[in-house]
């Protein structure tokens, strides 16, 4: 207990505040300060500091008049235009603002004039490096999207496109991602079965892009970017690592042989499914499979372990399937037995505007609701890993361009036969150690794709199907961030807490579902933290004019007479009742401690509202009630340090009229020094 320590004894006011304000005191002599502030006696009011017992004891003043109309104005520019993205069309002419506005939307004219040689070298490298990587996840993520292989080529050639043009990233590699094709497949797939109605599946799916862009260029256009901060990183690691989970296991279809399958899309159905199709293993499939994956995640450890050699696991995939495909084209009658990719037809893009469901019945319905949650998915993802390259190489990557960028490209690309595309981190990396220097290796990944839809496609025929499982396993164990999570556990229990829910969640209740109770828990965390905000009681650190909490800090001691606290939260509705229990419930356990430690009576209590940033009409009650209950006690009751939007509010109430002249204070030292000093008795 810290009470029987010598450096916890509470401390005489009289002789602290005298010690303390003995440097105060010559600080205000300075003839540089004479300039900016006035010393008047008592009986004047109008200028900032009054001296009391040749102390001197600074206003709190009201913060200047500003009309209504512009405090609104101010806050909502605030929440909408945070960067002040107008700032650079100010003292422009005309014809630069034009420019600008171009510029603007379309981020391509930012680098063009100035793009060299040199630049494209090193996006050539790029480009091709990430399209041996695209080429292969294009395939395999369209069918964990229970679409056909071709469409996730499709996806690979417009988008990236499109985004060299409107993105701002220097680094994003954009095409299909692991995490947004198995939530839709997912999703359409719990009311259309893909095996039964593959049509309807795949128009509900570009109708789900569709969606998932028009939500995202709104969001961007808009501004509401900040909507995505609800899904904070705890929940995202821990949804990753329920849907990587299942993933792996929905693999095991491919990788062991297994003909007939479950559709569901949790844990314990799937593993039921695996267990219960152990007559249909296939121990040449199984050889095959494991062979390919102990490649690629060898690849994969030796990229890790040698960022030199980032380029074997980037070409691990398209290394993988070009040998699978050969071998198995070589050896036809060994491997009749194992599953293919079949026919893939030649040829760019088809339009599908035609093919977007737009009936008003229960299956646009899924549609909306599956392009809204991959959507969120996708964007998260994509501004998350363009903002993590741009802070690697100290660029400005602006998110709500970016959200523009993305959502454009789908609602394009739904219109064009590609589903949700994103920045995936896979491809971005690889970008990223290839040395890319602008958006223009997207394009030429692109060309890559182009020159593969129109003259490779018949090479696909007989590539297997096991080996498309091996690199999606590869792809999605990567995110399953152990350490994460971990760390999570020993930082802060109610991030765990949500991860746990997120990854519970997904595993075995669904995927929507998962990712719903976890955003739950996170909005939760944020109401707790506001409901029940952090209440200290405060010292002084001997020898100084500091105040702090007597329990964080060893050395701090009591003032005699007077319990001072702070409060480090706004104060609302939702927590006013809360903090008034809570400081009464301070007040009598002092009361208590004087009474057991004999100390001197309680005289005054002092509440630090620096950290109040906000206050509403509850929490002017709560100050209100506080005052007369401890008024009735025989306990004076102070104020120190409201910001400037309390200390309005404060005024306008006309409450601050009941604290007087001593009820309200700058600092702490100075309401210490001033009301013990009122105690002393006159000479």
């Amino acid at each position: 207990m810290r009470g029987h320590d010598e450096s916890s004894k509470p401390v005489n006011p009289l002789e602290s505040s005298s010690q303390i304000n003995t440097n105060h005191d010559h600080d205000h002599r300075d003839d540089n300060d004479e300039a900016s502030i006035t010393i008047i006696d008592d009986n004047n009011d109008e200028a900032g500091l009054r001296r009391n017992y040749g102390r001197e004891i600074h206003r709190v003043c009201l913060p200047p008049f500003v009309p209504t109309i512009k405090k609104l104005k101010h806050e909502l520019f605030e929440i909408f235009f945070p960067d002040d993205p107008l700032s650079g069309f100010k003292n422009r002419t005309g014809w630069e603002k034009v420019g600008l506005g171009v510029q603007s939307v379309f981020h391509v004219f930012h680098w063009v004039p100035h793009y060299n040689f040199k630049l494209f070298r090193s996006d050539l490298i790029a480009g091709i490096t990430i399209s041996s990587l695209a080429i292969p996840q294009g395939i395999n993520y369209a069918k964990l999207a229970n679409l056909p292989p071709i469409v996730g080529l499709y996806s690979s050639f417009v988008p990236p496109l499109l985004y060299s043009i409107l993105g701002c990233s220097r680094h994003l590699a954009v095409g299909p991602t692991s995490t947004a094709s198995l939530v839709m497949g997912t999703m359409l797939n719990d009311m259309v079965s893909y095996a039964n109605e593959p049509e309807l599946h795949l128009r509900l799916a570009f109708t789900a892009t569709f969606f998932a862009g028009l939500f995202q260029a709104s969001l961007g256009l808009f501004r509401l970017g900040f909507i995505l901060d609800f899904l904070s990183k705890a929940t995202l690691i821990g949804f990753m690592a329920g849907v990587a989970i299942l993933v792996s296991l929905q693999q095991l279809k491919g990788l062991l042989g297994i003909t007939h399958f479950t559709n569901k899309m949790q844990l314990i159905p799937v593993l039921s499914s695996v267990f219960n199709s152990r007559k249909e293993w296939s121990g040449q499939i199984i050889i095959m499979g494991f062979c390919f994956l102990a490649f690629l995640l060898g690849a994969k450890q030796i990229s890790s372990r040698r960022p030199k050699l980032f380029w074997v696991s980037a070409a691990a995939p398209l290394a993988s399937v070009i040998f699978a495909t050969v071998l198995v084209f070589a050896l036809q009658t060994k491997f009749k037995h194992v599953p293919k990719i079949g026919r893939l037809p030649n040829g760019i893009n088809p339009p599908s505007a035609n093919l977007l469901y737009f009936h008003a019945d229960h299956y646009l319905g899924l549609a909306i609701e599956t392009g809204i949650v991959t959507g969120i998915l996708a964007l998260t993802e994509g501004i998350a890993v363009g903002r993590t390259f741009a802070s690697m190489q100290s660029y400005h990557l602006d998110g709500n361009k970016e959200m523009m960028a993305i959502g454009a490209m789908n609602v394009a690309g739904s219109c064009c036969s590609c589903f949700v595309t994103t920045g995936s981190f896979s491809r971005s990396a690889v970008n990223y150690d290839a040395g890319a220097k602008t958006a223009l290796s997207n394009t030429i990944m692109a060309a890559v794709v182009l020159v593969t839809l129109l003259f490779l496609m018949p090479l696909f025929h007989y590539t297997p199907d096991v080996t498309l499982a091996a690199i999606i396993i590869t792809a999605v164990l990567g995110l399953i961030n152990v350490k994460a999570i971990m760390n999570l556990w020993r930082l802060d229990k109610l991030d765990f807490f949500a991860c746990s829910c997120s990854l519970f969640g997904v595993l075995f209740v669904s995927v929507q579902t998962g990712l719903a109770v976890a955003i739950g828990v996170s909005v939760f965390k944020v109401i707790l933290h506001v409901t029940r905000p952090n209440t200290v009681i405060l010292g002084n650190m001997p020898g100084t004019q500091i105040y702090q909490s007597l329990y964080r800090y060893k050395d701090t001691t009591r003032v005699s007479s007077f319990l001072i606290l702070g409060i480090e939260s706004p104060i609302y509705f939702l927590n006013s009742t809360y903090l008034q229990e809570r400081i009464l419930r301070w007040v009598r356990n002092e009361e208590e401690r004087i009474q057991r430690e004999n100390d001197l009576p309680l005289k005054c209590v002092i509440l630090d509202i620096t950290a109040v940033t906000a206050i509403d009409t509850s929490g002017l009650d709560l100050i209100s009630e506080l005052k007369s209950t401890l008024d009735k006690r025989s306990l004076q009751f102070v104020l120190v340090n409201p910001v400037a939007s309390v200390m309005e509010k404060l005024h306008r109430s006309k409450i601050i009229d009941s604290f007087e002249s001593n009820g309200l204070y700058l600092t702490v030292e100075e309401a210490v020094s001033d009301i013990s000093s009122s105690w002393e008795p006159s000479p």
